[in-house]
């Protein structure tokens, strides 16, 4: 039935929360797909004879075309048609899957989990650009984004649960297995619930010196991070490529500024709660995708849990972030986003302040449970506030712009934050163990360090979320929630 056909505005109302649901399931499979493999990464070695230096690159490949073409993906929505970008994302992402569960080598594999995080580029944010562009700015939005944050956010902790029992019960091959037919089936029930929506005013005009020197950027700049470990960080691959990138990126700037259609106009940064909220994502990615990491390698390394076991321990964390999102729809539209997002990375730095006391007698109830539930409780608060914040004012043709802006500074984000801490966690290690300790409590020690470390990043968050973001852009919407936002939004067929 097409839009124009007549219907209920009760018909109207359930095609969009069914809109909804499909473009948050898919959000959550993209979240997912960075943390699924973890667990699975000792048996993915031994099937496949990985070199153990290697083995972290299927994570970093996914990670690393995921954050280099996001702002690409974005305007490619804008341009090219949003429905369209999120259904070819979701065709691409899925064929990958199904080629690297397939995979017969080490190379293999890496090659599919690039082309999976290329995918994942183009779905991610076409989803968030169509959920902006299908509810109202005011409550209806922050409903909308609410249930968004529930499910993508929990996605990380989720994925790791999902790996652990697909590794025991169905092998490794799984994890990538299972998102075929979801990613298919998206992609098949999408033209019926998404009416395409794009910029419209701007002339199909592509800007393929910024698309080629912005993603060549960030993309060299997400590896010299990830890999700034194992190559060392005053290397002179990680400054050579640090530096590349940085140029590139300046070059960036330059093109934008003289393209009469730039791939990144710089007037959405007029936007000051914009401008803030990927400042403050950046933070938010730093603190928290470390923090799965670092949980799962102390649950197995230092307590000792199998893969399964692992998996089933953040089950609590996955709901409470579920539960924590949902409430903060509710809370922005009565306070606004500003003060949810402060409290929430308040909740997120007690969480891993907490966490920088884990022990080597520790236990999963002290030592992960309960600071595990405040970290889950700020990140869903953190998680939708930001979001929110990132795309309020925004035009409806800047819908994909913002939406990959927010998701490039969480990606970005968190390779700097897992890079940074993971670099200080093995130091500390090293350095305790040189002085005689034993090898766990050497371990433990360096945890302990980088889970400080996240609590800095956490309280720089909610300082900057303070003196950046717009106060009275969050007064604003609050009062625009209350009496109901008079923009017109696309109703899908």
């Amino acid at each position: 039935m097409s839009s124009a056909s007549p219907q209920s505005q009760a018909s109207k109302a359930d095609n969009k929360w069914l809109a909804l649901a499909l473009l948050a399931t898919a959000q959550f499979v993209v979240v997912l797909d960075a943390s699924i493999v973890n667990v699975a990464l000792p048996s993915i070695g031994k099937a496949l004879d990985f070199n153990q230096d290697d083995l972290s690159w299927v994570v970093n490949a996914y990670t690393l075309m995921f954050g280099g073409f996001l702002l690409l993906g974005g305007r490619l929505a804008d341009l090219l048609g949003r429905r369209r970008m999120f259904i070819a994302g979701l065709v691409l992402f899925s064929l990958a899957s199904l080629l690297g569960g397939l995979a017969q080598s080490e190379i293999w594999l890496i090659l599919a989990r690039g082309v999976q995080g290329l995918g994942a580029a183009l779905v991610s944010p076409a989803a968030l650009s169509i959920v902006t562009t299908t509810f109202a700015e005011g409550a209806e939005r922050n409903k909308a984004l609410g249930v968004w944050g529930a499910v993508a956010g929990s996605g990380g902790a989720a994925g790791v649960l999902l790996g652990g029992m697909l590794t025991q019960w169905a092998g490794w091959e799984w994890v990538l297995f299972v998102n075929v037919p979801i990613g298919i089936g998206a992609a098949l029930i999408a033209p019926r619930l998404l009416k395409e929506s794009r910029d419209e005013e701007s002339t199909r005009h592509f800007d393929l010196l910024g698309a080629f020197t912005v993603t060549a950027g960030l993309a060299l700049g997400v590896y010299a991070l990830v890999d700034a470990n194992n190559a060392g960080w005053t290397s002179t691959q990680t400054l050579g490529l640090g530096a590349v990138s940085l140029l590139l990126l300046g070059a960036f700037v330059v093109v934008e500024q003289r393209s009469k259609q730039p791939l990144v106009p710089f007037s959405i940064f007029r936007l000051r709660s914009l401008r803030g909220s990927n400042v403050v994502g950046l933070l938010i990615g730093m603190s928290l995708f470390a923090m799965f990491f670092f949980i799962s390698l102390y649950l197995q390394q230092v307590l000792g849990y199998s893969a399964l076991k692992t998996g089933l321990a953040y089950l609590p964390l996955a709901l409470f972030i579920i539960f924590s999102a949902g409430g903060a729809s509710q809370l922005v539209t009565r306070l606004g986003f500003k003060p949810t997002l402060i409290a929430g990375l308040l909740f997120v730095a007690a969480g891993l302040y907490w966490f920088s006391h884990v022990s080597t007698g520790g236990s999963y109830l002290g030592d992960v449970l309960f600071p595990s539930l405040l970290a889950a409780i700020g990140l869903g608060l953190s998680f939708v506030a930001v979001t929110i914040g990132a795309v309020t004012g925004t035009k409806p043709d800047e819908a994909g712009l913002a939406s990959g802006l927010i998701n490039t500074s969480q990606q970005v984000g968190g390779a700097l934050g897992l890079a940074i801490l993971s670099s200080i966690a093995n130091n500390r290690t090293d350095s305790v163990a040189a002085d005689g300790a034993s090898a766990l409590h050497a371990l433990t020690e360096g945890f302990q360090t980088a889970f400080l470390v996240a609590t800095g990043f956490a309280l720089a968050g909610a300082f900057f979320a303070a003196v950046l973001i717009s106060s009275r852009d969050s007064r604003e919407q609050v009062e625009a929630a209350k009496s109901g936002d008079p923009q017109p939004s696309p109703i899908p067929a």
